[in-house]
């Protein structure tokens, strides 16, 4: 498949200017003002996916934001190959904080990028990893080069929970079905250090509300004498931590796996550089749970996190208030054996059982997902293994990820495959923050290497 680099170098510049044009369409589901921008994305891929070559390709209704489908079948008898991935992109806020407008993409040099990176909200995460596949696929129909069958699942609302794909994908199985599921929506250590996902960790995502009077209050008038909800929530949320970082809701770590040493000991041999990290994040010290190193909290380790919180008075100067209400989002990432129903329902216990008189508290939960491994042993560990090898001249190192897909559990528990994780991001390129970009020897380097797995995968399975 040499001649995929060929293919590549021909016709880099149209890869990115179709890349550029994807990343213009601001597909924010989170935000009801964006729904006219997120199907047009949809479109977007489907009018892609149709030049790419694949012979049926299908907007999918869903009680939310549609689902792209796609496929291209050359013989029943071959493997198929299911390719996922989302169209839909993070808030790009805070806005001042980008130094380019986050859906006006340039692309910029850096350090870690000399040849230049795509800066623009959803370059990495997802609409740039998702479309190397795109690229791939028309690389190998247009020189002759596809394997075997291929089917795509582009969705819109990964960012938001992916509530719809749940919906769809026990309604299709059929339509789905396949020996193998591909994603590129992780990243790997470095260019020159390639590694696949084997883990990802489950998330259970909630907001609180703590409410006191029934109005705002003059914080001079009432101050000492009634409840303050800004103070109480921040005492409530203190009281998640010990004085070692340890979760304090009961029954949380009930289920947390636990790696042996031997484990451990091979998660340390990754290359990784404390200062390089403390330097790259601008902090003078790292922090976590006692006991576990940075790349273990980072991945083995369960979370508990502050999202964000408000409440009383935020504008220009002094408005002397006792807020009646207070507010935060709080997400906890699971390892595998966590139900993120079940920590849900802890937390919401726990958190309610902790309120002091004078305030009421509600909980809401959000969206969820569970936790995910898979063994290095199977054939699409295996043919993603090779593939990198002949594209990057080294063999992967297998790395668990802190980050959550919540579908993935879902796809093995209806689909039955395995997943496989091929990400070419990097934990340097912003994603979900100001600022997000993605290599363009990243984006290219993709398109390359995943023709490789699907002839080792059709190899590997007769």
């Amino acid at each position: 498949m040499k001649d995929v680099q060929e293919y590549i170098a021909q016709h880099k510049d149209r890869f990115i200017n179709e890349l550029v044009e994807l990343l213009k369409i601001p597909s924010v589901s989170a935000d009801a003002a964006y729904k006219k921008d997120v199907l047009n994305t949809a479109d977007a891929v489907k009018n892609s996916l149709e030049k790419a070559g694949c012979d049926k390709v299908e907007i999918c209704e869903t009680p939310g934001y549609p689902i792209v489908y796609g496929e291209k079948i050359i013989d029943p008898n071959l493997p198929t190959v299911l390719v996922y991935g989302h169209y839909d992109v993070q808030p790009a806020d805070p806005i001042e904080l980008w130094t380019s407008p986050p859906f006006e993409p340039v692309i910029k040099k850096t350090e870690v990028h000399p040849e230049g990176a795509i800066f623009a909200r959803g370059a990495c995460d997802d609409k740039g990893q998702m479309y190397m596949h795109v690229k791939a696929m028309e690389y190998m129909t247009a020189t002759g080069n596809l394997p075997c069958n291929v089917k795509f699942m582009i969705e819109g609302e990964e960012e938001v929970g992916s509530e719809s794909l749940s919906w769809f994908v026990p309604r299709n199985i059929e339509k789905l079905a396949n020996d193998v599921i591909l994603i590129s929506d992780t990243g790997m250590i470095a260019n020159d250090i390639p590694s696949i996902t084997t883990g990802l960790r489950g998330l259970s995502y909630v907001e609180v509300e703590v409410t006191g009077p029934n109005r705002d209050l003059h914080s001079g008038l009432y101050g000492g004498a009634v409840a303050n909800p800004i103070n109480v929530l921040t005492k409530m949320i203190a009281s998640l931590h010990d004085e070692n970082n340890h979760i304090t809701i009961p029954g949380f770590y009930d289920n947390v796996e636990e790696l042996s040493l031997e484990e451990r000991a091979e998660m340390a041999k990754a290359p990784f550089s404390l200062e390089n990290y403390e330097k790259a994040l601008d902090i003078n010290s790292v922090y976590g749970e006692a006991g576990y190193t940075t790349n273990e909290r980072n991945a083995i380790r369960p979370t508990l996190d502050v999202n964000g919180i408000w409440g009383g008075y935020t504008g220009e100067g002094a408005k002397t208030v006792i807020a009646s209400k207070a507010y935060a989002k709080i997400s906890m990432r699971l390892v595998p054996n966590q139900d993120c129903h079940d920590i849900t329902d802890l937390f919401k216990n726990h958190f309610e059982s902790i309120a002091p008189k004078g305030v009421t508290v509600k909980v809401t939960p959000h969206h969820g997902g569970q936790g995910y491994v898979t063994p290095i042993d199977n054939i699409g560990y295996k043919a993603a293994s090779k593939a990198y090898q002949d594209t990057f001249g080294k063999t992967p190192i297998p790395q668990r990820s802190g980050g959550s897909i919540p579908i993935v559990a879902l796809f093995e528990k209806e689909l039955k495959s395995k997943v496989i994780l091929m990400g070419f991001g990097l934990d340097s390129d912003a994603i979900h923050s100001p600022n997000e970009h993605f290599g363009v020897w990243n984006y290219l380097k993709g398109i390359e290497t995943i023709p490789h797995f699907y002839k080792y995968f059709t190899e590997l399975s007769k």
